[in-house]
């Protein structure tokens, strides 16, 4: 792999240890379905991570469907690498997306040679903290956050206001008993080209599992128009992965 993007170590190496242990206490002031969604994800006791390793496989739409494998590293401090190859046919596209110290990144390349992809950019950036900002699900102390603001609707949906160096984004959490089934929020970004803006963006959540002290999402459905079911399936949808492991530190 001629472009093995080295940072993802780096970022996995300087990730933030954690510092004390998961008490329920420390969550009492949260709306009630936070609090389900917390004491689901993280077991007593358990260390408050500052960083996940994911591993994982699926499908991603690149006009068509094809197979991919990634290695994900995502910080308690925001930053995020997402390592990937992708099977088109007889050949095969190698790179990375990121967002580290506050920026957004990607670049692609055919047998991890010849440029395909390369981007950078205030819309770049602003589309990848929103991206972390959905993906905290796989590291739910970022969402304990003293800066995270919580709320509940009454309908079954909690609602986490967080900010990701200085990009403002509203999850919002559908849980059935503190189980995750879907997230959502308005991310910036341009589906099909056109111009950059504000679309509805989110995850279903089909199946989780356990991984260490930590229960979260193992096979998502991604895509934009997040708010129109018939759009996502048939236009929006772009991504499906199964996280294969996690580990946690």
């Amino acid at each position: 792999m001629a472009d093995k993007t080295p940072d993802l170590d780096r970022l996995w190496a300087r990730a933030p240890h954690a510092v004390r242990s998961f008490d329920p206490q420390q969550i009492a002031h949260l709306p009630s379905l936070a609090q389900s969604y917390f004491a689901h994800a993280i077991a007593p006791g358990a260390p408050l991570a500052g960083a996940v390793r994911l591993r994982m496989h699926g499908l991603i739409r690149l006009r068509r469907w094809h197979k991919f494998r990634a290695v994900q590293v995502i910080t308690r401090d925001s930053a995020m690498i997402w390592r990937a190859s992708v099977r088109m046919r007889i050949a095969s596209i190698r790179g990375y997306d990121r967002f580290v110290d506050g920026r957004g990144s990607m670049k692609w390349r055919l047998f991890g040679v010849l440029p395909v992809v390369c981007a950078a950019g205030a819309d770049v950036t602003r589309s990848a903290a929103g991206r972390v900002a959905a993906e905290s699900i796989w590291l739910p102390p970022m969402l304990m956050d003293e800066r995270v603001h919580w709320s509940t609707d009454g309908s079954g949906v909690a609602h986490a206001d967080v900010t990701l160096a200085g990009h403002p984004a509203e999850l919002r959490m559908t849980l059935d008993h503190g189980r995750l089934r879907s997230v959502g929020l308005l991310r910036w970004g341009n589906p099909n080209g056109g111009p950059f803006r504000e679309i509805p963006f989110g995850a279903y959540v089909d199946q989780e599992a356990t991984f260490g002290d930590y229960t979260i999402p193992a096979r998502v459905r991604v895509g934009w128009y997040f708010d129109d079911p018939s759009r996502f399936d048939a236009d929006g949808k772009f991504f499906e992965a199964s996280v294969d492991g996690a580990v946690y530190r």
